[in-house]
């Protein structure tokens, strides 16, 4: 940079010691004079200060002042019931159980298992392939459908053909259960 600036050797110089000694560099450079320039008045006071390179420590007034040392109020938490740990202590000496938390994570896992019925798998991959051609049809709409076509095609075809190994399974399951039904004297295969 100061190449391109073409400074001279006394601006490079001024620059560099200014660099190693840690100050922000000068915003004006006195072009041809080695003499330091006479120092400016003091900034006004509307100004934001400058902070200095190097990090300085606060004094104690200022770091109080500026509520460093100030603790934040006890806010008390909500008391748990006396009469139930009371409950519970006894019918762990009395029976070496805790039999009242072992009866609520019974009714817990129980209700758990009731509310989260097993998703569809053929159902989770039709709805793979729409978000799959959303997504084409979006990166078609920004000109990236070139891009993205070849990869999300095969994306579906594989979907496709998971779709159908499960769809094979559900008939072949569907048509065990009704052959079951039927006496077997009566074999008519459906295949032939």
């Amino acid at each position: 940079m100061m190449e391109e600036l073409k400074l001279t050797c006394l601006q490079r110089r001024h620059l560099m010691e200014c660099v190693e000694r840690g100050d922000a560099l000068p915003l004006q450079c006195h072009p041809t004079s080695s003499t330091e320039p006479a120092p400016a008045l003091p900034p006004p006071i509307c100004q934001p200060r400058r902070l200095s390179a190097k990090p300085h420590l606060r004094p104690a007034k200022l770091c109080q002042a500026g509520g460093a040392y100030t603790r934040e109020k006890f806010k008390p938490q909500a008391r748990r019931d006396l009469e139930k740990e009371k409950q519970r202590l006894q019918n762990i000496l009395a029976t070496g159980k805790d039999v009242v938390e072992q009866e609520v994570k019974q009714r817990v896992v129980q209700t758990e298992e009731e509310e989260a019925p097993e998703p569809d798998r053929f159902e989770e991959l039709v709805n793979e392939i729409q978000e799959r051609r959303e997504f084409l049809a979006e990166m078609e709409a920004l000109g990236q459908g070139k891009r993205y076509r070849s990869i999300i095609l095969t994306e579906i075809s594989q979907k496709m053909r998971e779709m159908e190994i499960i769809d094979k399974k559900r008939s072949e399951e569907a048509r065990e259960i009704t052959t079951k039904d039927f006496p077997a004297g009566n074999k008519s295969d459906p295949r032939d």
